[in-house]
């Protein structure tokens, strides 16, 4: 049993390290700054066209609309003005990613029970550099539905097959 015990506790531990390593950026960016301290809001940079199931990542001119004039001598804002120059997207290595047979909408969310991004992504405002804080697998959601008291019926949230 103690053995047992052991295992789960460092395969827990490990998680959590390898879930709270941030990847390496191509460009740095720190949330803790454009969110904190200048507050800009989410939907700002990550827009959510319609039909609204997915947020999306900037493309380099929208960070240069602001990035012109501030900071515009910086290394890493030049390379960012190559990118946009290009227009090439900026390879962001991601955080958060949901398996292709699951249906998610961040519409559906946001205008639900979820009805801020902390809930899913954390204190983005507080971090430089961002890490998957909570797990994003069918155990973590039904919980978070279970809470919510939102459907955890299987077509809910995945293709009904016959």
């Amino acid at each position: 049993m103690r053995t047992v015990v052991l295992v789960l506790g460092l395969a827990m531990a490990a998680w959590i390290l390898v879930a709270q390593t941030p990847p390496e950026q191509p460009i740095p960016y720190s949330h803790k700054h454009h969110v904190g301290t200048v507050k800009l809001q989410c939907k700002f940079c990550h827009e959510n066209k319609e039909p609204g199931e997915l947020m999306g990542i900037p493309a380099a001119g929208k960070c240069m609309g602001c990035h012109k004039s501030i900071k515009a001598d910086s290394p890493h804002i030049q390379r960012l003005a190559g990118f946009a120059e290009s227009n090439r997207p900026v390879p962001w290595k991601r955080i958060y990613q949901i398996p292709a047979y699951v249906f998610f909408s961040h519409q559906t969310h946001l205008q639900g029970a979820v009805n801020k991004c902390a809930d899913c992504h954390g204190a983005v405002e507080t971090r430089d550099a961002l890490f998957k804080e909570f797990p994003t697998n069918m155990g973590s959601c039904m919980e978070c539905h279970q809470k919510k008291k939102v459907s955890n019926d299987c077509t809910f949230c995945h293709e009904q097959r016959n």
